[in-house]
């Protein structure tokens, strides 16, 4: 199962470069990176990133991150995935710029 994270432009540029992320700010202070499934990603980028428009959305496969995904529950008590360790550029199988645009942000066809 495909599941995704959004990075603003400057999170995902630092990523590429360490090759490693510990997640964004969010991600640092609660211990684990957020993530979210294709039924999901809309709300979160509703959510948190209302008014950004330089964002960057990463598709993860969900059977290749092992024990470190946990399903947990979060906004009205749906089972979020959550991963506990840093996430590699080798667990990210696609990037896309995810626009801003009049009536929210523009996610890649066959996302959502």
């Amino acid at each position: 199962m495909l599941i995704y994270k959004i990075f603003r432009r400057s999170e995902w540029d630092a990523f590429v470069v360490a090759g490693h992320t510990a997640g964004a700010p969010v991600d640092l202070a609660d211990g684990y990176i957020h993530l979210s499934t294709s039924a999901q990603v809309v709300e979160t980028a509703a959510k948190h990133f209302a008014s950004e428009s330089d964002l960057v959305l990463l598709a993860l496969e969900s059977d290749t991150l092992g024990d470190a995904l946990k399903w947990e529950p979060s906004r009205g008590g749906a089972l979020f995935p959550h991963l506990y360790r840093a996430m590699t550029t080798k667990d990210v199988l696609w990037d896309k710029s995810l626009p801003l645009g009049a009536a929210g942000h523009i996610f890649p066809e066959g996302v959502v």
